[in-house]
């Protein structure tokens, strides 16, 4: 990708960086302005980093003007282990899961202080859900997010207890103390649910998944209507396909 030169690489990578990180789900198209405004670069700047860009195939430019992400950081992004790897080795758990409950089942793995679902199967007729495969979300939301933090280093755990957290719905768990306990019980039992708090509607049980070292890496979740089932239910299934994966990942090592 030429967007550097010799001197001043650093600086220029990050630039390009923060154009590539402008894109998301509400902004999949941008023109050459609306990308300097989102960046905060002088059009000039974006300009000639978005020949380089475009030039490797990191972003594509339209005939109607607009930068869209390219096929080719897609082919990149597969490479990442913890994404495609485990993504393929996962997925015929979660096809079973998916077509034994026909709910939503979905998979995620943490980055940083949040977490990135690698995998979504929509069930039939199954509640809507706001998530997509690699999108974002709080830890302290969802079940994999609870599963996740759970299991994350205790630094990283009150880091994001003492942020601020955003309330979606009426039952949003906003109070880090009430998380705390939350977390603790996580760990006891070894499952998840978190009940509306993203919407009215629905609710998420969610299991971790283990690598070869016995290392928590991912977790895999069954969004359901409220109301439909109890939650305790689940926990059998999803235990039953979280212990494949692993399996499955652990024979990698």
């Amino acid at each position: 990708m030429t967007v550097s030169r010799a001197a001043g690489t650093g600086p220029v990578l990050a630039r390009a960086l923060r154009i590539l990180g402008a894109f998301s789900a509400d902004h999949p198209a941008m023109t050459l302005s609306e990308l300097a405004r989102r960046t905060r670069l002088p059009v000039s700047t974006v300009h000639r980093l978005l020949a380089g860009l475009v030039e490797w195939g990191a972003l594509e430019r339209g005939d109607d003007g607009y930068y869209r992400v390219g096929l080719r950081l897609w082919e990149v992004g597969a490479l990442a282990p913890r994404g495609q790897g485990l993504r393929e080795r996962a997925l015929p758990f979660l096809e079973d899961l998916s077509q034994i409950t026909r709910e939503n089942v979905q998979l995620a793995v943490r980055e940083g202080s949040e977490l990135v679902f690698v995998e979504r199967i929509a069930g039939t007729g199954a509640v809507p859900v706001l998530t997509r495969v690699g999108s974002r979300f709080a830890l302290t939301l969802t079940g994999v997010g609870l599963v996740l933090l759970a299991h994350a280093p205790v630094e990283l755990q009150e880091e994001v207890l003492a942020a601020p957290i955003d309330r979606f719905t009426p039952c949003t768990v906003t109070d880090p103390a009430t998380l705390r306990h939350m977390l603790a019980d996580v760990r006891r039992s070894g499952f998840a649910v978190s009940d509306r708090q993203v919407t009215m509607d629905a609710l998420s049980v969610a299991v971790p998944v283990q690598d070869g070292r016995g290392t928590v890496v991912a977790a895999v979740s069954l969004v359901v209507r409220h109301g439909s089932v109890q939650p305790h239910s689940l926990v059998p299934l999803l235990r039953t396909s979280a212990r494949a994966i692993s399996r499955s990942l652990a024979q990698s090592f």
